[in-house]
């Protein structure tokens, strides 16, 4: 892994920091996920289920919101200082898909 974030079109190479960021908050949806699954297995009260799934689905939003900034930041940055416009049409795909 290096530490100087590079971008092209598929791939991505990430900072230390910014990984074992992202895998940590992918890592605590997981375990929310699974308490979900469990509360479903032991009959818990819907509303109660509702209300973890909220909070998994905002923790899945919060994750998304961080990757679209560092995304940002630098691919789509790198490549419109390159003079690489289509990444604009491409961040407003990725955008419309995201916000259905």
């Amino acid at each position: 892994m290096t530490h100087e974030p590079t971008c092209c079109h598929r791939t991505k190479e990430r900072s230390e920091a910014e990984y074992k960021s992202l895998i940590h908050r992918l890592n605590r949806i997981e375990g929310q996920i699974r308490g979900i699954r469990g509360m479903l297995e032991k009959s818990a009260y819907c509303p109660d289920i509702l209300a973890q799934a909220a909070a998994a689905n905002a923790a899945l939003n919060a994750f998304g919101r961080e990757l679209l900034a560092q995304h940002i930041r630098t691919c789509v940055a790198q490549d419109i200082r390159s003079g690489k416009d289509e990444t604009i049409d491409e961040l407003l795909d990725t955008l419309r898909k995201w916000m259905r």
